[in-house]
Formats: C-alpha cells, sequence, structure tokens
C-alpha cells in the first residue's frame, strides 16, 4: 500500500513536472510550462491559454518562482528515494523468503544463511506427575494447577540480537508469538505457561509472559516475520504457536546472551 501511493504521488509529480507556478509580485501566479528572463520582460508559456505571452519582468517575484521550483524538485528526489528504498526492500524480502523451507517450523536467516530451530519436547506437569504434550492430540486435564515446561535450564539456541527476527512456516491457522520463558534453578526445567483447570466450566486458563511483537505476512502459505517491539533482556524465550484454551503448544527456543 505505501509503495502504491509513493508511486501515485511520484506520478503525479513527473506530470506535472513541466509545469512551473511562475509568482507575481502583487499576488497569485501564473502556471507555465517553461519562463524566460530576457532583458526588461519575462517570456512564458501559459498552460491555461496554451500561447506565448510576455510582461515586464519588474511584475515577477523571480526568487519565489525559484525557490518553488527548488522544493519541487527536492520533493520529487524524496520520493523517487523512497521508493527505490521500498523496492529494494522488497526485492531483498524476497530473497531471503526464497531461502525458507515449505515444511512448518521456525527459521532464522543469519549473513545470508539459513538457521533452522527445532519444535523443542514440552510436558504438562501436575501435582500427578509429568506427562508429554502433544500438540495434535492433548492429553486429559484434570482440575487444579498445571505447568507446561520444557528440559534444560538454559535453551542450546542463543541469539546475539536482542531484536531476534524469526520465520515462522504455520501447517495449521493458529496464534503464535514470542514469550518470555521462566527458568525454575536447581529443577533442570523451563516453564512456557502455566495452567489453570476449571473443573465446573471445564476450561483451561493458560498464563504465559507475552512479548510485544511485530508481525509481517510474507509471500507465500502461512509464512509470518515475527520480531520484538523492543530489545530483549538478557534470558530465556521461545517462539510459540498455540490455539488459546486448547493447551496444543508448540515450543521453538532460545536464549538472548
Amino acid at each position: 500500500m505505501f509503495r502504491a501511493l509513493l508511486l501515485v504521488f511520484a506520478a503525479t509529480g513527473a506530470l506535472s513536472a513541466a509545469n512551473i507556478k511562475l509568482y507575481m509580485k502583487e499576488g497569485g501566479f501564473e502556471v507555465v510550462r517553461e519562463y524566460k528572463v530576457d532583458d526588461y520582460r519575462v517570456r512564458f508559456y501559459s498552460i491555461e491559454r496554451s500561447d506565448w505571452e510576455e510582461i515586464p519582468v519588474t511584475m515577477v517575484d523571480l526568487k519565489k518562482t525559484e525557490d518553488g521550483i527548488e522544493v519541487r524538485q527536492q520533493n520529487l528526489e524524496k520520493v523517487s528515494k523512497a521508493v527505490a528504498e521500498e523496492d529494494e526492500a522488497r526485492r531483498e524480502a524476497a530473497r531471503e523468503v526464497r531461502k525458507i523451507p515449505q515444511d512448518p517450523g521456525v527459521y532464522q536467516v543469519e549473513n545470508g544463511e539459513l538457521r533452522i530451530f527445532k519444535n523443542v519436547e514440552s510436558t504438562i506437569h501436575t501435582d500427578k506427575g509429568r506427562s508429554i504434550l502433544k500438540a495434535l492430540s492433548p492429553i486429559p486435564m484434570v482440575p487444579g494447577k498445571a505447568a507446561v515446561e520444557i528440559q534444560g535450564e538454559h535453551s542450546l539456541n542463543p541469539v546475539t540480537s536482542d531484536r531476534p527476527e524469526f520465520y515462522i512456516q504455520l501447517n495449521v491457522d493458529e496464534q503464535f508469538g514470542i514469550i518470555k520463558v521462566t527458568t525454575l534453578k536447581g529443577k533442570g526445567v523451563r516453564v512456557v505457561e502455566n495452567l489453570t483447570i476449571i473443573p465446573v466450566a471445564k476450561e483451561t486458563v493458560e498464563e504465559r509472559l507475552t512479548v510485544d511483537v511485530f508481525t509481517k505476512q510474507m509471500p507465500g502459505n502461512g509464512l509470518y516475520k515475527i520480531w520484538p517491539q523492543a530489545a530483549l533482556e538478557k534470558g530465556e524465550y521461545a517462539v510459540v504457536q498455540f490455539t488459546e484454551g486448547k493447551v496444543n503448544l508448540q515450543v521453538w527456543d532460545f536464549r538472548v546472551q
């Protein structure tokens, strides 16, 4: 949309580029195709009357006219530059997208190289013990409190940027985002989200520490780019895919170091 507006603006500017506002000292202006100062007169081609005309140079505000021409040229150059930058950004995005596999998952492109993140296994921890969470067929939930955990106190996927950019290829139409992961020191696990199972309503409330993100749909089927709105503090995080209330979380963990 932005590029389309720029192109319309640029096209409008180009069409009127030959038209000049010839300002008069008493106020107002003549729209002319061109003009020439010749001794004591200004000769110009009137757009309104489609003919050449002459007026005394003393009637024309030449400085204001020249300033207007300069400002218009600067505006056209700015638009042209913005269109060129937008085109380059679009081409760069297309080059990156071509590197992303069509298989569902989370990816990064670093220095032109593809990085593939592994979908980590998560478990549901209740007072009865731990059970492996399967996204396609979630385990039955019993009333009470629980937590979705992943193994290890630290992710094996460090990232150097505090605003890392990821690509996520969805296999189904679900929600996704970035969350803060909590390490349980001495327990050897990280908590992805806490659960409250309500017995009467038979509902599950999922509580996770979400990160505000920007998302951009990329060319292709179900491919999105996602990155934090603000710099992330050092610590444990994950890209997640889920359907709210169904406890079908898929997790791709990383660590900002």
